[in-house]
Order: C-alpha cells, then structure tokens, then sequence
C-alpha cells in the first residue's frame, strides 16, 4: 500500500503560516544538503495531492519554473510539473491544470483509495487546513517536517484539530546548515 508522506515548514512554536498566510518568516536559503534531502524524498513519490487553496499558486509556479532555462529551480520544477497531482476540492468542476485530476469526494475516502492504486508513495505539502484534515483523520503516515528557526507567536497550526492522540515514532532528526532541522515520524 502506497503511504502519504507530508513535508511542510513549521515555525518553532509549531505554526505553518502567518495568522493571514505569511510565509516571509521562512529560510529559503537552503544549503545543499537540504535539497539533496528534498530530492531523494521527491524521488520516491509518484502523486502529490493537495488543496484548491495550495493548488491555486504552486501548480501555476512550479509550471512557470519548469519553462524557465535561467531559473536554477528549473530541474525541481519540472518534477513538480511533470508529477500527477490530485486537487481536493468543493468548489472547483472543471480543472484549470494540466496533469491534474480534481478529488471531490469524502477526504479518507479518497485518499484511501489513492493509497490502494499501485504505484510509489504520495507527498502533500499543505496547506494548512488540507494539512489539518489529513491529520484529524489520520492519514499522515511519515510526516517531514522543517523546523524552522523562527517564533512568529501566532499564526496557522497543522495540529489544531486533532482531537485524539497521535504516537509518532522519530525516524531521524537531520540540522542543516541553513538553520532547519527535519524532524521525520513514522505514524504508528
């Protein structure tokens, strides 16, 4: 069975944006390593599934990169381009994107059924509320998550509503000279 895997930054007092969806609070300065890990955890999924919110920029971004020869991003967003995506939606009827499939049914159900479909694992990256619905039904299986080294104080949590324990277990703990530590559980 295929797993979803999360990878999304985090603030150090657990917040995934700003209380308006600020993300300026980000290191974006990644260092080499830090990509190295991004591209072997992007090199074992074959779907990513998201939100209309989410969708909304990082499809019509990564597409704008991917065309882009001078952009040094250009090889990452090709993958990102190229891999299929699955957009959670309740508003949208037709899709705007190519290589993009709309999913309008109940939330475990559809992704259940996308974790039965053969293939390689799957990648969310948020938002934070499509985050949060992952979550409160367990759907997660390995979350990676950025530990940024930044306190906003307030902001969007991915936590929030969850109503019943989660156990984790840490698979490791990576720091990175850029300042992010990736925190990386296994949902037991």
């Amino acid at each position: 069975m295929r797993k979803l895997k999360l990878q999304m930054q985090v603030s150090i007092d657990g917040f995934v944006a700003g209380p308006n969806g600020e993300m300026d609070w980000m290191t974006w300065t990644w260092d080499d390593a830090l990509k190295n890990y991004v591209s072997e955890l992007t090199s074992g999924i074959d779907c990513i599934v998201m939100g209309t919110k989410l969708a909304d920029g990082f499809i019509p971004y990564w597409a704008k990169v991917a065309v882009d020869d001078s952009n040094p991003e250009r090889p990452f967003g090709v993958i990102m381009t190229d891999t299929p995506k699955v957009v959670f939606t309740q508003t949208l009827t037709d899709c705007p994107w190519e290589n993009t499939t709309l999913a309008r049914g109940p939330i475990v159900n559809e992704i259940n059924n996308l974790k039965a479909q053969d293939g390689k694992d799957m990648i969310t990256y948020g938002g934070a509320g499509f985050a949060s619905s992952l979550i409160q039904n367990d759907l997660i299986d390995e979350y990676h998550l950025f530990i940024n080294p930044t306190a906003i104080e307030s902001g969007l949590p991915i936590f929030a509503k969850l109503d019943h324990k989660l156990n984790l277990k840490l698979v490791h703990s990576i720091g990175f000279e850029c300042g992010i530590v990736v925190m990386c559980y296994r949902n037991e």
